[in-house]
């Protein structure tokens, strides 16, 4: 905290700002990857989800928490034998057979093989005693976040806020196994028919809000490219299957996996990919899925100014931003999206057009948007693995074709357009004759414009009793100095109580604030015998 407070005030408290060099920064990404190692399970997922936050860290920050993987040794099978039978009771009448050796340890729960009616089943158990070690965790984030908040700027200390709140919610939600049971079933009830896509089904009878238990779906993991292509496994086809899932968990169902890291995947020798652990997943209001499929398709037409409306209206983007400079991030993007060659001189030319005001970079996380953008982060990690040239763009371009997407936006789009340009139509037959009047009364000297001035909650009265206050509280210090030097003391104080109330009176109009000005120009005919009178 102390080196993330220092790369931005010179001397901490005050100063200059200033940026630090990006080895300096890489030096104390490894640090802090070092301390969340230390200091335990929470933290590991903390520095996981920071890992996915390029509006709070800076990209140093983001390349070397990325190496960190939710993997620690296991808890001791006693313990975890005495959380397993609390909840569904002796593990020998319960299970046919039980591995006690743990198969995956991760920072809140571990998993062991075991047998149900003849069937190998995955049994997840989570770790003894995690719940008031998460909480203490969450104590101390919520305490060092307004310490961090003092050196960031409005946008980062948004996106910080908010990455507390979506931590700590995401981290209960993850230590809830019953709430898992439920997703885990939802999402795999949306994928019933496609036989690309496999999820293992809870076995309900043998989980509870502690334990989950699952059948057990072996595979090949994901980034094991040397395996996949042993096996004639097509990895490109794999790397579209995977973005389509997405899309369609994420603008269809409303219901999405949102942990896609290569210790989650896994693929079959038929080229299904599988999905596990769902402790770590989320839902998509109805706006958010539209702006979302509005993005989309803006990026599959090119179209940088409504890719910039879409992030704008989603709240991911400032309306204050650069739009040019913006415009430049988004081109880059796409060409980056589209395995495209990119001009280095441009990219430095961007950099140099952001650098100054590096930490002020417009883009912002809302909540509802966190763990989607955590997504789309991971997913294009595992297909670039997958394939180095998978074209990202093109793939979400056809799925949104073969959905009717931008079919229905070319639709509403000429109806918006159709629609406007017979409003014009109306508006321009209408518009003839009234110009012509108003030629006319130009021609006569007939036309003025009255400005009328609107006060309703008072300003100019403050701003009256502002200038009354000031002066007679210049005076009356006037006046105290004056009977202060003519030796009469006894006429100073009374000038020096009279100062004291006119002080506070003033101060007093100055607190209360004052409304807001509106003027309101209007076009009106004079009337000619009245004019004459006035004159």
């Amino acid at each position: 905290m102390l080196a993330y407070a220092r790369d931005r005030r010179r001397f901490l408290l005050f100063g200059s700002r200033r940026r630090v060099d990006p080895e300096t920064r890489r030096r104390r990404a490894r640090t802090l990857l070092e301390s969340l190692l230390t200091l335990g399970p929470t933290f590991i997922k903390l520095g996981q989800l920071l890992s996915t936050r390029p509006d709070v860290l800076p990209p140093e920050y983001i390349d070397e928490l990325a190496a960190l993987q939710d993997e620690v040794p296991p808890a001791d099978w006693s313990a975890a034998k005495r959380v397993l039978e609390d909840e569904l009771g002796p593990v020998e009448s319960r299970f046919e057979a039980f591995e006690t050796e743990a198969i995956s340890g991760a920072s809140l729960g571990q998993v062991y093989r075991a047998r149900v009616d003849g069937d190998p089943v995955a049994v997840k158990v989570r770790r003894p005693d995690i719940e008031d070690l998460v909480e203490a965790d969450l104590r101390v984030v919520r305490w060092s976040l307004p310490l961090l908040l003092y050196f960031v700027d409005e946008s980062r200390a948004f996106s910080l806020e908010n990455l507390a709140d979506e931590f700590a919610k995401t981290i209960r939600e993850e230590m809830d196994y019953e709430r898992e049971a439920t997703m885990l079933a939802e999402i795999r009830s949306n994928f019933a028919d496609d036989d690309r896509i496999v999820i293992p089904e809870v076995l309900e009878s043998h989980s509870g809000p502690r334990v989950l238990t699952m059948e057990y779906v072996p595979g090949t993991k994901i980034n094991d490219v040397e395996t996949l292509d042993r096996k004639g496994i097509d990895r490109s086809r794999v790397a579209e299957t995977l973005q389509r899932a997405y899309l369609q968990m994420i603008i269809d169902d409303g219901v999405f996996h949102a942990d896609p890291h290569p210790g989650n995947l896994a693929v079959t020798d038929g080229g299904a990919i599988i999905f596990y652990d769902f402790g770590m997943s989320g839902r998509v209001d109805e706006f958010v899925q539209g702006k979302i499929v509005e993005f989309y398709i803006a990026v599959a037409n090119q179209d940088i100014d409504a890719i910039l409306d879409a992030l704008i209206e989603v709240g991911t983007l400032s309306p204050d931003a650069d739009r040019a400079v913006m415009a430049e991030v988004m081109e880059l993007a796409i060409q980056d999206a589209r395995g495209q060659e990119i001009e280095q001189y441009r990219v430095q030319q961007i950099v140099g057009q952001i650098e100054d005001s590096i930490y002020e970079f417009p883009f912002r996380l809302p909540k509802n948007l966190a763990l989607v953008l955590r997504v789309a982060t991971v997913v294009e990690g595992v297909c670039v693995t997958l394939d180095e040239e998978f074209d990202f763009i093109a793939t979400a371009t056809d799925y949104l074709t073969e959905q009717g997407y931008r079919e229905e936006s070319i639709r509403q789009y000429a109806e918006q357009t159709g629609r406007q340009l017979r409003e014009s139509g109306e508006s321009l037959t209408r518009l003839a004759p009234k110009t012509e009047r108003t030629l006319d009364r130009l021609d006569r000297e007939n036309l003025y414009v009255r400005v009328g001035v609107e006060d309703s909650e008072g300003v100019f009265d403050a701003l009256a009793k502002r200038l009354v206050y000031g002066m007679l509280l210049t005076m009356s210090l006037f006046s105290m100095g004056v009977l202060y030097a003519l030796g009469a003391p006894e006429a100073s104080i009374v000038a020096a109580v009279l100062s004291a109330v006119l002080l506070v009176q003033l101060y007093r109009s100055f607190r209360d604030g004052g409304g807001s000005l509106q003027a309101k120009p209007q076009f009106t005919r004079q009337n000619l015998r009245q004019r004459r009178r006035e004159e």
